[in-house]
């Protein structure tokens, strides 16, 4: 009615979702039926909004904005799956949680997750091939599994099986390609598979696809081999239209580059900015802006080829992160 965000909590059900005003009530706030509901991401109604999405019944329609980026993702999944098995006479029941896959409370995640990403010791980032196109700084299902059992991390791979499902789930791993893909949005047994097919990437890597490359390609795809320093979504506006988009930018270093991509989902960016010799600094308006447009948390990139960028942050806190990795990256990367 009055169109106000509230922060709620938020229980996923076998057929709806009911919130809370806090974490300790006992009886809802109220609840949204999925069967026949719609799922909508991302969700654009609130430009200045970032990680919304829409969930639609035949009634009304329901806005939530997430966290970030993962956690917003993570939801959309598994509504995903549960309208999908409403829709198919069966039973939802998520599997990304630690009690649904009973994961000891000894574990810890993040530490495994360091573990597996030592360039001595851990699971071996390769550049693998399938169906015309070329994979680079991943891994295969198998090996992720053939790591735990030789660490010691598990004591049989169906151990594993679960451990390696927690860690695509908590955004520890990233599914490449369709097979991976496929399973990690749940139209398989298990989010993660122990396929020597099934490929897997460390989101902080400088993983990359690309399809029939030629040596020309090769050139072009430098751009990517650099590591991942920052990453996260961000307002862009256009430079012919002058309009205001939600984008997943990736900033990479040594080369310098701002990739930046649908936040729907994709392998390939929408564009990029070379970032060495660029300048980046806070604005407090636009030139040429609409007065509704020229709101705070901007900041703009010039390249060395006299090209303006003006990006808008959620908070005056990210913009400062932004503009200062952006800086350290402009000066160290080629």
């Amino acid at each position: 009615m009055f169109n106000t965000w509230k922060p709620m909590w938020v229980v996923l059900l076998e057929d709806g979702i009911e919130f809370y005003k806090k974490k300790i009530d006992n009886s809802p706030k109220g609840m949204i039926p999925l069967k026949g509901s719609s799922l909508t991401c991302p969700c654009q109604d609130f430009g200045k909004r970032m990680f919304v999405f829409k969930l639609a019944t035949a009634k009304q329609e329901h806005f939530f904005q997430a966290a970030y980026l993962e956690e917003r993702d993570a939801w959309v999944r598994d509504i995903k799956k549960a309208i999908q098995c409403i829709e198919g006479g069966q039973k939802f029941a998520r599997k990304s949680t630690r009690r649904s896959i009973k994961l000891p409370e000894t574990i810890n995640l993040s530490a495994l997750y360091l573990s597996m990403k030592d360039p001595e010791k851990g699971v071996k980032e390769l550049k693998l091939e399938k169906d015309k196109k070329v994979f680079n700084h991943c891994f295969a299902g198998t090996s992720v599994i053939d790591w735990l059992v030789s660490s010691n991390s598990i004591r049989n791979r169906k151990e594993g099986l679960m451990l390696a499902s927690s860690l695509l789930n908590e955004g520890y791993l990233h599914p490449a390609g369709d097979t991976s893909k496929t399973a990690a949005e749940g139209l398989s047994d298990t989010p993660f598979l122990d396929l020597p097919d099934a490929y897997y990437y460390f989101p902080d890597s400088g993983f990359f696809c690309e399809g029939n490359s030629s040596d020309e390609d090769v050139v072009l795809k430098e751009e990517f081999r650099g590591i991942v320093v920052k990453q996260g979504c961000l307002l862009k506006q256009g430079h012919r239209r002058k309009n205001w988009k939600v984008r997943k930018f990736v900033l990479r270093e040594d080369p310098a580059y701002l990739h930046y991509y649908d936040p729907a989902g994709g392998e390939d960016p929408l564009g990029a900015i070379h970032l060495r010799g660029c300048v980046v600094s806070a604005v407090e308006d636009i030139p040429d802006a609409k007065k509704h447009e020229a709101d705070s948390n901007l900041f703009e990139i010039i390249t060395a080829n006299d090209v303006h960028y003006f990006l808008q942050a959620a908070t005056s806190t990210e913009r400062t992160e932004w503009i200062k990795a952006v800086q350290l990256v402009a000066r160290t990367g080629k």
